[in-house]
């Protein structure tokens, strides 16, 4: 299913992509050495219930997960990218941490991820890591709008993280988002310029790059059945956003409050 919203959805779009913005960035700015994943989680669940919102992480249930994933937010930390699965952890000095966080409220859907070094940055490679999917989600957003066939976005992410020396998985990508979290389309992080759905005003996208530092392979975390990590154990990163085409290119939804331009 492809939904395309009307003006009144889209404000309330905008509403939920800025909660999960200020969740994000609230998380961010808690996350000390010592933090327990386990906090964050129940921190996220107050930010989301007091905002009279609802997870869509608690209940869900697809094929590939040993679902429900029961938690309000997945944290990946150090070679855990996607689905990261909250447990009794401390986060480490110079752990590389992924909140990825999605919810709903007033019945629109929003999603997006941020990566960074807990406490002390050692390794430059972590944010030359970080950097490329930021920068593979702004070069996509860039060229988001009306006409854009969805070829060109995964083109364009691609070619960005294949530049900066990466392999890409297509397994996991972005994706179609409205009343639920997952719709139609399948956005893959490489692919064919001029190719796929033609964007249109309306549309909503949760564009997400990511990237493992030496394989293009995910194993499943054998102990919670959720947890996507990379197979040979390296670092990962992971940067996404919900988007709205419009009439003239593309609105990120997913800033904080205090984003300023």
């Amino acid at each position: 299913m492809i939904e395309i919203l009307n003006a009144a959805e889209l404000d309330r779009a905008r509403v939920s992509g800025r909660l999960v913005g200020d969740i994000l960035h609230a998380l961010k700015a808690r996350c000390r050495v010592g933090t327990n994943l386990l906090e964050l989680d129940g921190w996220t669940k107050e930010m989301i219930l007091d905002a009279g919102a609802f997870s869509c992480y608690v209940d869900y249930a697809p094929s590939f997960g040993r679902g429900p994933f029961g938690y309000y937010i997945c944290t990946g930390v150090n070679d855990a990218v996607l689905h990261g699965m909250p447990h009794d952890y401390r986060l480490a000095d110079g752990d590389l941490l992924t909140l990825d966080l999605a919810i709903v409220k007033d019945g629109i859907a929003a999603d997006a991820a941020i990566s960074f070094i807990v406490g002390t940055a050692r390794a430059p490679e972590d944010a030359a890591m970080i950097d490329a999917t930021e920068r593979a989600l702004a070069a996509a957003i860039e060229i988001a709008g009306p006409g854009v066939r969805l070829g060109d976005l995964s083109h364009t992410i691609g070619r960005v993280l294949s530049e900066a020396g990466y392999l890409i998985n297509l397994e996991f990508g972005g994706h179609g988002i409205g009343s639920t979290m997952h719709q139609d389309p399948h956005i893959a992080n490489d692919g064919r310029p001029g190719r796929g759905y033609t964007l249109r005003s309306g549309l909503l996208l949760a564009l997400e790059p990511w990237v493992m530092a030496d394989t293009d392979r995910l194993v499943t975390d054998p102990h919670d059945g959720w947890t996507l990590r990379s197979a040979t154990g390296c670092r990962t990163a992971h940067s996404e956003h919900t988007i709205a085409i419009t009439e003239t290119g593309a609105e990120i939804l997913t800033l904080p409050s205090t984003h300023t331009t």
